[in-house]
């Protein structure tokens, strides 16, 4: 009699039981996402975008008190500088926030704020419009028009109403400036009421902001949701002999967007593993 030869298919070599390998839970395996997501955020705020939070009316009406815009900061890292008529986020280049009301966020505050998910409450930064760049000549007599090398700006469509493209004052409100290379001369949109260069000429800088301070150009109200909206740059600043360079296209995806972006490969690729 012929004897059948069986193979048992849970045997593995040597006619060992093989045990199949049980899947990681998904509470087991969720800790670990998370952190993932966190790193990514981390990374995304460090390297590529990063939400601010609008402190003042002083970019009236184009941006209002309490909105939270996203900042591109991927570009600069390829050396790119400010350009003409950009919103630009900078840290506080010699003291212009002297005197102003800071927050005292809490432990949740601060860690979101770190990662990213939420905007920085503790950095003493500034958002205003780039006026000039390096070589620019900027000057205002009168209540206007704002000249940039001799040519006018046509800044109706984003100044506040009612405002003057100049004010007249001996604050800082009428000037003729030449902005060095590596710097920046900015102003707000509400032109009334924004201190910026025009006003803190007295300091080390001369009013100038160092392309160095700049973390960002800002391309996209994010919040809240009924205001979304890109920043692009006015036409104005396109006028021939600005010598003004296209802007720069920027990220508008939320921090927590990218990063939840960032983890579905990572998870299929975890789950696979396993």
């Amino acid at each position: 009699m012929t004897g059948k030869h069986t193979t048992a298919e849970n045997q593995g070599p040597g006619g060992t039981n093989r045990t199949p390998k049980k899947a990681r839970s998904f509470w087991k395996e969720l800790p670990i996402l998370i952190g993932i997501a966190l790193v990514l955020a981390l990374l995304i705020k460090t390297f590529l975008v990063q939400a601010f939070s609008i402190p003042s009316d002083s970019m009236q009406n184009t941006l209002q008190q309490g909105d939270r815009v996203l900042v591109d900061k991927l570009t600069p890292w390829f050396g790119s500088e400010p350009e003409r008529g950009e919103v630009v986020v900078f840290h506080d280049p010699d003291n212009w926030l002297a005197g102003e009301p800071t927050t005292d966020p809490n432990a949740l505050q601060t860690f979101l704020s770190w990662i990213g998910l939420m905007p920085s409450a503790e950095e003493k930064d500034l958002i205003k419009r780039v006026v000039g760049v390096g070589g620019d000549t900027v000057e205002c007599k009168g209540t206007g028009p704002l000249k940039v090398n001799g040519k006018a700006l046509d800044d109706r469509s984003y100044i506040y109403p009612g405002n003057t493209p100049c004010s007249v004052d001996d604050q800082g409100g009428q000037f003729k400036v030449k902005v060095p290379e590596g710097s920046i001369w900015v102003m707000g949109d509400h032109r009334q009421n924004s201190r910026d260069s025009r006003y803190n000429q007295a300091d080390r800088h001369k009013g100038m902001v160092p392309v160095k301070e700049v973390v960002g150009r800002a391309v996209v109200i994010a919040w809240p949701i009924n205001r979304w909206d890109n920043l692009p740059v006015p036409d104005t600043f396109d006028q021939s002999g600005l010598n003004a360079q296209p802007a720069a296209a920027g990220w508008a995806v939320a921090p927590q967007g990218l990063a939840l972006a960032g983890v579905v490969p990572v998870v299929l690729w975890w789950r696979r593993k396993r």
